[in-house]
């Protein structure tokens, strides 16, 4: 295949069953074959390699030695996973692609870390349109505490969504968390019987997209994308401080309640960054102090949080209130108590 105007060649997948041709996996997507030399074949140790012009030294391997390497054989599943057997009539899979995929999640594709293996499987954008090379954005499942998504920018978190939301929010893919000894992963699956014809793709801005092809209108309808608005950027306002975008004042970062900014002229330059700091003469720890209802807000980045699943909200409070670093506490079916010192990436 080629991507977009390069005349560099890729091994790929893509549909083969509607009009638009939509790449979904790229192979030797940063070792490009610059001509029409190219050849994907079963070297003699029962691996899949890409060659060019020298035949010697692979372009791309699948990195697989066999005791039998005589017996292997590559197979593209229906699901759009290449996949590397032990022999014909074996469904042992020794290698495939959904365990390295490129920007596209497809139906039955899981990201997140393997626990025992310390596979880690992620979405990492494409350079550009012409260049499907690993670009500078990845999606990835963080391990650390409860469960949670973040989309980084050149290294640095850009976006940050709850893996709970993942969960019914579409009309045509249901999502399964699995979080335990052996694993943390998210993998979708269609729902209710329908096409598979759906994907979801980080693009070369950082932008995160769900698509549905539409069979009527021959093309592919966009559902769902993030970020979308200033807010749904990660860290805007700072720790303790709140990204509102219906406040009317010139910013709209505000700090939570008791807190002020840290560097009142760089907040009112609409630079929340540095985020918000306590106000003196608050009251300190058991001294009467009480929590304030906040509506409409994200939960805090879970990797500095404190998450307890089997803590109602009552109980959740009294937790907040024995421990004089908590300043905050959240509590919902799908994520439990959870408890705060510093309120970092708040919504």
């Amino acid at each position: 295949m080629r991507a977009g105007n390069s005349s560099n060649r890729y091994v790929g997948v893509w549909y083969n069953q509607i009009s638009t041709q939509t790449v979904v996996w790229v192979a030797n997507r940063d070792n490009p074959v610059p001509d029409t030399s190219g050849v994907l074949s079963i070297n003699g140790d029962g691996g899949l390699v890409i060659y060019g012009n020298n035949r010697s030294f692979p372009l791309w391997s699948a990195n697989v030695t066999l005791s039998s390497p005589n017996n292997s054989i590559a197979k593209l599943l229906d699901t759009g996973n290449l996949v590397l057997l032990e022999n014909e009539d074996s469904q042992k899979v020794l290698w495939q692609g959904f365990d390295y995929p490129a920007d596209t999640m497809l139906p039955l594709m899981k990201i997140g870390l393997d626990r025992r293996s310390g596979l880690n499987r992620f979405l990492t954008s494409w350079k550009s349109k012409d260049d499907p090379g690993t670009g500078s954005c990845s999606y990835r499942l963080d391990p650390s505490g409860f469960p949670q998504i973040i989309l980084y920018k050149d290294g640095a978190p850009w976006w940050r969504d709850e893996v709970a939301s993942w969960v019914d929010q579409t009309c045509c893919t249901a999502t399964i968390l699995v979080n335990n000894a052996d694993e943390v992963s998210l993998m979708s699956s269609a729902k209710n019987n329908q096409s598979n014809f759906s994907r979801t793709v980080l693009d070369e801005s950082g932008t995160f997209r769900r698509f549905t092809w539409n069979d009527r209108a021959q093309k592919w309808t966009e559902l769902w994308s993030a970020p979308i608005e200033r807010c749904d950027f990660y860290g805007q306002c700072g720790p303790n401080g709140n990204c509102d975008p219906y406040v009317t004042n010139t910013i709209d970062c505000i700090c939570l309640p008791g807190f002020e900014p840290k560097s009142p002229t760089d907040w009112y330059s609409r630079d929340g960054i540095d985020g918000c700091v306590k106000k003196k003469g608050v009251s300190t720890c058991r001294n009467g102090e009480k929590f304030v209802n906040l509506e409409s807000m994200k939960i805090p980045d879970l990797s500095r949080a404190l998450v307890n699943m089997n803590m109602s909200m009552k109980a959740c409070k009294q937790e907040c209130l024995k421990n004089c670093s908590c300043v905050a506490y959240s509590s919902s079916d799908k994520t439990g108590c959870v408890t705060c010192s510093i309120c970092k990436e708040v919504k």
